[in-house]
């Protein structure tokens, strides 16, 4: 113990600079799913086909925008956004260029998310949005999200964790992270304590994120009140 201890003393400054490059990933990657995300996932509730507005080609677009970034292999949509990468922020490799794909990812998931748990919100409550002469801004502001904020913060859990998952695959493509860290200083030099060091930490904050994304769902959840 007393050994594991000294080198995690001596690899201090490279835990830090890893904890602060998956933060920058995961914190740039949920940015992207509130302000891209949270939309699309909304326009594809109300615009589905037997949505409060229906826009079927509107619908079908963005549904295979959200079917095609879930569906591929993370590690190959990570290769094959190298040149969007390059041309965005000027290179494919560090924190910055790998919180792109991380981006696009966590976006499609939220939407994805978000039209499942507005899909849960009473017929009712549109109904009554509808029938006060609510518009398409006032229906979601005054009466899906705050109908629906409650699942909302527990998909927004869902896609945190999830992105801490990803987050360590970006060590592979010069992204930098925990993961990276894991795999240079714990696998590769055979310190195995360090890497399962590592993984346990990472499984704590997860677990850690999970409860605090619980409680706050449960703070705010007007049916438990």
């Amino acid at each position: 113990m007393n050994v594991l201890l000294a080198r995690l003393g001596e690899y201090r400054g490279e835990i830090i600079t890893s904890i602060l490059e998956t933060g920058i990933m995961i914190g740039n990657s949920l940015i992207a799913a509130l302000l891209v995300g949270l939309p699309i996932g909304t326009l594809l509730y109300l615009a589905r086909p037997a949505g409060p507005y229906p826009r079927p080609w509107l619908h079908r677009v963005l549904n295979v925008y959200v079917n095609v970034v879930r569906s591929v292999p993370f590690l190959l949509f990570v290769v094959a956004l190298i040149p969007f990468t390059r041309w965005l922020v000027g290179t494919s490799f560090g924190t910055t260029a790998a919180s792109v794909p991380l981006a696009f990812v966590a976006a499609a998931l939220y939407a994805r998310f978000s039209e499942q748990t507005l899909l849960d919100v009473p017929e009712q409550t549109v109904e009554l949005a509808r029938s006060l002469g609510a518009g398409p801004l006032q229906l979601i502001s005054l009466f899906l999200y705050p109908e629906a904020r409650s699942g909302l913060v527990l998909s927004l859990t869902t896609v945190t964790i999830s992105m801490v998952s990803y987050s360590t695959i970006m060590g592979v493509v010069g992204g930098g992270g925990v993961g990276d860290f894991a795999i240079r200083y714990g696998y590769q030099t055979y310190e195995y304590d360090l890497m399962y060091t590592t993984i346990l930490l990472m499984i704590l904050a997860v677990m850690a994120i999970q409860g605090a994304g619980t409680l706050l769902a449960r703070i705010i959840d007007k049916r438990a009140r």
